[in-house]
């Protein structure tokens, strides 16, 4: 990516015309990832445009049938797929980078087939060469964009993230985890809802893999037909909270499309690849600050905001930060999520934080991600919900299981 594609790609992403979605898939890999990563960024962008830049989380440019039997005889070879009765030449579903197809295997089994559509690494990995390269040009002269925006630790993130997402075994690698600290905290507290497909190991490697098939529909497909139950997002939240707040390692990429409402009721997390930690100083800093939030004392907030950052503030420096959180979040109080979005009062606060003067660990951005995800499922399915309100007795029990252990 040179500098006049990238141009044209932030040219487009910030017009005054919805963003050309051809365009950004036209540009490769890296711009996709960017797109995907502003479709996130309503604190710089409409929500018109980061509704449209969804789309890239939806792809549906999936090889023809041909195309795909010349993938699948170059990735896999015969004894592989010796082990199956079929495999559909269709795709169920189509991404960025990979596709997936119902398959059978010969004792019976529903599986699904996931393939890399392609070898993305060399463009890709040349391309963030060259932003990176851009990138750092650009803050020598602007350094203070590095302390507001972090556009180098954002383009690491969607780096490691995409190269992860590349290696299935990375897939696996994280499931691996995500069911461990489920089954070790199970005692504690109820998970009894989340579920993980069963992954084929010995039929999966980096660039295909094999699941079991779960039934059910996406969080994105209810959320478009409007049967997604709002309690059902608080039911998400209160999973994934648990993750973010009491352990500290979580789903990294928790989209809607990423997880499978199942007949039974329980929900299954796919496309585990990205895997996402936090420091416990921001975790318990974080925690505290919603803490506050779900109960409107704003003064808490900004202590919280502070004794998290690696760096914090204090004297005059501090009640001038004081006095523009009390003013920011003057309207928060009882406010829905259309009339008040959290991410954007989340992002700007942490914009007013740095620009105060305090200094934040990166591990903040795959959290501020989540809550992206999570805060714009509720603008599509309850735009009158007043969710930090409605999170307030989740807090209450994360705080229970925190403060006995000291997690």
């Amino acid at each position: 990516m040179n500098w006049i594609d990238f141009i044209r790609l932030i040219r487009t992403i910030y017009g005054r015309k919805l963003p050309d979605i051809a365009f950004i898939e036209s540009l490769g890999l890296l711009a996709v990832k960017i797109g995907q990563t502003y479709a996130l960024r309503i604190d710089f962008l409409p929500e018109q445009n980061c509704k449209h830049l969804t789309q890239l989380y939806r792809h549906t440019d999936s090889l023809a049938p041909a195309s795909f039997r010349k993938l699948l005889d170059a990735t896999v070879d015969n004894r592989w797929k010796e082990q199956f009765a079929s495999i559909a030449e269709k795709p169920l579903a189509s991404a960025s980078v990979g596709q997936v197809h119902c398959a059978t295997l010969k004792n019976g089994a529903a599986v699904v087939v996931k393939l890399i559509k392609r070898d993305f690494i060399n463009r890709f990995t040349r391309d963030v060469h060259s932003l990176r390269s851009m990138l750092r040009f650009v803050l020598f002269f602007y350094p203070k964009l590095a302390k507001v925006a972090d556009p180098l630790g954002i383009l690491g993130t969607i780096e490691k993230g995409t190269l992860d997402e590349l290696d299935l075994r990375k897939e696996a690698a994280g499931q691996d985890i995500l069911r461990q600290i489920t089954e070790e905290q199970s005692g504690q507290f109820n998970l009894s809802r989340l579920y993980f497909p069963a992954i084929y190991r010995e039929l999966s490697g980096e660039r295909y893999m094999v699941t079991e098939f779960v039934e059910g529909d996406t969080f994105d497909e209810l959320l478009t037909r409007g049967k997604l139950v709002y309690d059902e997002l608080l039911d998400l939240f209160h999973i994934h909270g648990f993750f973010v707040f009491c352990i500290g390692t979580f789903h990294g990429d928790i989209h809607p499309g990423n997880i499978i409402k199942m007949p039974d009721g329980k929900f299954a997390f796919i496309d585990t690849g990205a895997i996402s930690h936090v420091g416990d100083t921001m975790r318990r800093g974080l925690f505290n600050f919603f803490d506050a939030l779900s109960v409107y004392d704003y003064d808490a907030c900004a202590q919280a905001l502070n004794s998290m950052a690696d760096r914090g503030i204090d004297g005059t420096a501090y009640s001038r930060f004081r006095e523009k959180i009390l003013a920011l979040y003057k309207d928060f109080t009882n406010a829905t999520v259309t009339q008040v979005s959290l991410t954007r009062r989340m992002m700007e606060t942490i914009k007013l934080g740095v620009n105060s003067g305090m200094v934040f660990e990166r591990g903040m951005y795959p959290i501020i991600k989540s809550l992206m995800y999570l805060d714009g499922m509720v603008l599509r399915c309850n735009p009158q919900a007043v969710l930090v309100r409605d999170m307030r007795k989740f807090i209450n029990e994360f705080k229970t299981v925190m403060e006995p252990d000291g997690i």
